[in-house]
């Protein structure tokens, strides 16, 4: 048998269960993990915020050994991170308009198939599986795991971020530090607002981003402003800080946190383009790995990282909620 962290009903506590060692498919892994990310969308489904089945073993993040292959090119032992969904290949989103993330059968690992928080999780045939490279730290890799290759889609995708232009990332925490920390890679200059300060803080001694500015602060126009904060408000506050013909681009609002008021006419008389960027796929899981030498040659990433046994998930989903850690991560 082998461990598991269940969701077995909105808003109650989450269990650790035995349940079976699972065996891989034909075409698919088992992998143990050794590195389980919490996300903050693993709140909203412990809260009920999106529609999942119960019981549910969460975790769409995780980076682990191979513990049984049947799929080509992979064997017991090697390190890999994995794509958290894989798309159908055959509805109109995945084969007219080649939008794997707006596939309408996506089957995603820790929301509609069993996640990572756990001794062992089973990887389908199709999913996307990347071995590591040599000589980065796992630690690392799991600080941006979901929201570095959600960047990647963003910036590579829906708006490419641009050498020499100015850019604004609205949020400090993991989505908005890889975007902060990918748009200086790409050659931008990167000014993050957000909060609490702790968190500006470490951002600073870490070199991500090169200016940084309280909730609030009067800042500079940019040419790009990247909102990662996940407050419907923030979008109107956005908006407004993108420069005459500039960019705005959302990515931090994965659930439904409401509405908020925006005047249109300030998108049409300053001739902003506004774009919504969902999720990823496995081929922006493929660059966030190939990025991952340069990022963590720049940035000491390993420092964002708290982990915690997976005996006390309780505790690190609370520290997540409260914003006593920037990402947290359970070692099953």
């Amino acid at each position: 048998m082998a461990r598991a962290v269940v969701l077995s009903g909105f808003g109650s506590p989450l269990e650790i269960r035995d349940v079976p060692v699972p065996s891989a498919p034909e075409g698919g892994l088992v992998v143990a993990p050794a590195y389980a990310g919490i996300c903050g969308t693993d709140l909203h489904l412990r809260e009920g915020r999106l529609a999942v089945p119960l019981p549910l073993v969460l975790g769409h993040e995780g980076l682990g050994t191979v513990h049984e292959s049947r799929m080509e090119g992979f064997a017991e032992g090697d390190v890999v991170m994995w794509a958290s969904s894989r798309a159908c290949g055959r509805c109109e989103p995945c084969t007219r308009f080649r939008e794997p993330t707006l596939c309408e059968n996506r089957r995603t690992y820790g929301v509609n198939r069993p996640g990572a928080w756990a001794d062992h999780i089973r990887l389908e045939p199709g999913t996307t599986v990347i071995r590591m490279p040599d000589g980065v730290d796992p630690v690392a890799a799991m600080s941006l795991a979901c929201a570095g290759p959600t960047m990647v889609h963003a910036l590579s995708e829906r708006r490419p971020v641009r050498v020499g232009e100015s850019v604004i990332v609205q949020g400090a925490g993991p989505v908005g530090l890889a975007a902060a920390a990918l748009a200086q890679l790409g050659g931008a200059r990167v000014t993050i607002v957000g909060g609490p300060p702790e968190r500006l803080a470490l951002a600073r001694e870490l070199g991500i981003g090169d200016d940084w500015a309280d909730i609030g602060a009067d800042v500079p126009e940019a040419d790009l402003v990247i909102e990662c904060a996940g407050v419907p408000a923030a979008v109107g506050q956005g908006l407004r800080m993108a420069r005459r013909g500039g960019a705005y681009l959302v990515v931090g609002q994965y659930t439904d946190a409401g509405d908020t008021l925006i005047n249109p006419h300030q998108i049409v008389h300053r001739q902003l383009s506004v774009f919504g960027s969902w999720a990823f796929s496995g081929a922006h899981l493929v660059e966030y790995v190939r990025l991952l030498p340069a990022l963590t040659a720049r940035f000491d990433l390993a420092r964002l990282v708290t982990a915690y046994p997976l005996d006390d998930h309780q505790r690190a989903l609370d520290d997540v909620a409260a914003g006593r850690v920037l990402k947290a991560v359970l070692t099953p």
